[in-house]
């Protein structure tokens, strides 16, 4: 059969890939031995569309899938979407705000069925663009975080973990954002560093320095190092001090926590907005006051809480923190309690991740997890070799981040999510699956981090499908490695918590994509590749191989429109020599069961072909996937089309005995056969194209055709 001159790949892939889909075939075969291969998609969240970062998951996990589906192994690529919460909310209080809605005045449930349906429509949008980029996943399969029998999983394991005594609800500092009005665990705490003005002030005898002179009216302690001599006569005495709303006495207690080299070397300490403050006042919880919170949910100054009959307070009652600071500046200045300014002091500064503010540190009664337990036997597994990384650097990171480990705060202060599983009646708590009986008892209004119930992905999604018994623990986790702590350490955390059973053997983690000059793809930079946009001028083969070409493993992705157009030229190389095999070997053309192959030139061939199939399949077992598309690209453009099918031409001629010929043609199919076969995972869609073109193909499709040995 001739094939058309030109490979159009939008006259190609959407069909073709209708007819994968149609044909059931990237379901796991019932049939099919050997070691199961499984693979969870990383969930994309349903709140937009797909980016470039989401096309390098697809390409190098369709690639695996692909390569082990053609081993005739059973394979299960569960594909999936997550409600992403605080991130979901995020997206869609900005969409409010552009209708000139006010988030905060919608009822709580009309708000979460709006966002259900705004996540649906996403969702839909989603999966037809996995479609797209070739994603051979089982979409029988597809699971969504909000689900009816995941909440229930999720839910489940809270109660366990709460009956173990895992679960708690304490009074906590935390992190809050004044603009969403929830907490934020430590990692979604973004550290920059700021310039502002370091304020020395007089508290009685002592001097001290301050950024935050908002939060002096809840200081409990003056603190200072144990070993500063300078300090050494007040320390365990009362001072008595001046103050913008009269005066009082504070006690100087020694801590190690104090720089002595810092400002003057002493400084306040106000439990209820500093997390090393916290700290230091549990330390010394019999020395000195709890927290005294002046500042609200809102980032007010909130003193006539705490000082309802004083006058002076009114003043500042009210003031948003910025305002306040400069107001009790000038006030201490006339008080003569300002002793300098350093206008440029360089400091890091915790701010939200999502919209940059400032965030306010606040002590509130929040759901915690104690992750010392679960951390070490998440080590232990990876000590042991049951989780290995396909990268060492990222398992010393691993190490790292779990032996310091702390309490994470699972507790959200947003509608879009996973209720928390817990009622209230009096001081009477209960949690579980389901309300109690009785009357009385009102839920918790917070929702789950995300993180908690996406930590439970690869046995919930499994355990739903029916599919736990044959495919857990699967066989590999790919994602960027930017959420290793977020998702991939605590998914064996709670894998090993729940199951027994580390959640995946082995764990590839990719790196971040970056354009020609290196830079990280941004809106502001102005350097953003849209994949969907790139598929359709190039095709989702061009994309693909530039996404894996020349990237190893943890390393960032470089990639430009010239990369891709470079490798638009490849799928078209591929479309070529194929029109020229088809060509060739005419329509009734039969392969032989059996090659024997005389000619000097066929066995040359051959060889070097058995030589890159061992290499390919080799560097796919080692997730050297960069190796692997190289070398198969490099044989089958410059040994195959450059050379070969030059050598080959005089004896495919009129010229030559049909017997010559005869051969020549069963050397010239095979070798191209089994090059295609190298390549589908990478390229699948041209290379399907042209195995369906071929009038001697053997199997329904190119991708459930045996891999070469």
């Amino acid at each position: 059969m001739e094939l058309p001159k030109v490979f159009k790949p939008e006259e190609f892939e959407k069909e073709i890939y209708k007819q994968w889909e149609a044909s059931g075939k990237f379901a796991s075969s019932k049939e099919a031995k050997g070691e199961p291969f499984c693979i969870i998609m990383p969930p994309p969240n349903s709140n937009g569309s797909l980016h470039v970062g989401h096309a390098v998951f697809v390409t190098l996990e369709d690639i695996m899938v692909r390569y082990h589906r053609m081993k005739g192994e059973p394979t299960l690529w569960l594909p999936g979407a997550d409600h992403a919460g605080f991130e979901t909310q995020v997206v869609y209080q900005k969409k409010l705000e552009k209708d000139g809605r006010n988030w905060f005045t919608i009822p709580r449930d009309e708000l979460y069925k709006e966002i259900w349906d705004f996540t649906q429509t996403n969702k839909t949008v989603m999966e037809g663009q996995l479609r797209r980029l070739g994603a051979s996943c089982d979409w029988t399969k597809e699971t969504f975080a909000l689900d009816p029998e995941i909440v229930k999983i999720v839910n489940q394991t809270f109660k366990k973990l709460y009956d173990d005594g895992l679960a708690y609800r304490g009074e906590r500092i935390i992190n809050w954002c004044v603009k969403h009005q929830t907490t934020l665990s430590d990692l979604e705490v973004k550290h920059v560093e700021k310039e502002d003005p370091l304020y020395y002030i007089k508290y009685g005898p002592i001097t001290l320095a301050t950024v935050r002179l908002e939060t002096k009216f809840g200081d409990t302690a003056i603190a200072v190092h144990p070993n500063d001599e300078r300090y050494k006569e007040y320390i365990g005495q009362e001072v008595e001090i001046e103050t913008l709303i009269g005066k009082t006495k504070i006690k100087v207690i020694a801590d190690e926590a104090v720089d002595p080299t810092f400002g003057t070397g002493a400084v306040k300490v106000t439990p209820a907005h500093d997390p090393i403050d916290y700290e230091i006042w549990q330390r010394h919880k019999n020395e000195i006051p709890g927290p005294i919170e002046v500042i609200d949910q809102y980032g007010k100054l909130n003193l006539l809480k705490h000082f309802p009959d004083n006058e002076a307070a009114k003043k500042y009652h009210g003031l948003k923190i910025a305002e306040a600071r400069k107001v009790i500046a000038q006030d201490l200045e006339k008080a003569g309690l300002m002793v300098k300014i350093d206008a440029n002091y360089k400091h890091s500064v915790a701010t939200c991740y999502k919209c940059g503010n400032v965030l306010e540190p606040r002590v509130l009664p929040q759901w915690f997890i104690k992750m010392k337990p679960l951390a070490e036997k998440a080590m232990e597994a990876v000590r042991n070799g049951e989780v290995k990384f396909v990268t060492e650097k990222f398992e010393k990171i691993f190490f790292h981040w779990l032996e310091n480990i702390r309490d994470w705060n699972v507790s959200r202060q947003i509608v879009w999510g996973i209720q928390i599983p817990v009622w209230y009646k009096g001081e009477e708590v209960y949690a579980g699956e389901e309300a109690p009986k009785g009357e009385g008892w009102v839920q918790e209004t917070d929702v789950f981090d995300t993180w908690f119930s996406s930590g439970q992905w690869p046995f919930a999604t499994l355990q739903t499908t029916g599919d736990f018994k044959r495919f857990y623990p699967t066989a590999v986790m790919e994602t960027g490695w930017d959420i290793l702590f977020f998702w991939v350490a605590r998914m064996i955390m709670l894998g090993i918590y729940v199951t027994g059973k580390v959640p995946f053997k082995n764990v590839y983690l990719h790196g971040l994509v970056r354009d020609k000059d290196r830079q990280k793809m941004s809106k502001s930079k102005g350097n953003v590749i849209d994949p969907l946009g790139v598929v359709e001028n190039y095709g989702a083969d061009a994309l693909r191989m530039a996404l894996v070409f020349g990237v190893s493993a943890g390393n960032d992705v470089v990639i430009s429109e010239d990369k891709i157009r470079a490798h638009r030229n490849f799928a078209n190389k591929i479309w070529n020599a194929s029109r020229f095999v088809m060509m060739n070997l005419g329509e009734n053309f039969v392969p032989a069961e059996k090659n024997n192959v005389v000619n000097e030139q066929d066995k040359a061939i051959l060889e070097r072909l058995a030589e890159v199939t061992k290499k390919v399949t080799k560097n796919l077992d080692d997730f050297d996937f960069h190796l692997a598309a190289e070398e198969a690209y490099q044989f089958f453009w410059h040994e195959f089309c450059d050379k070969y099918l030059e050598e080959i031409k005089p004896r495919l001629s009129a010229e030559v005995s049909e017997e010559e010929k005869k051969a020549a043609k069963q050397t010239l199919f095979r070798v191209w056969l089994i090059g295609i076969k190298l390549l589908h995972p990478f390229v699948p869609y041209v290379t399907e194209a042209v195995y369906q073109m071929s009038p001697s193909k053997q199997k329904e499709f190119l991708m459930i055709e045996n891999w070469p040995e």
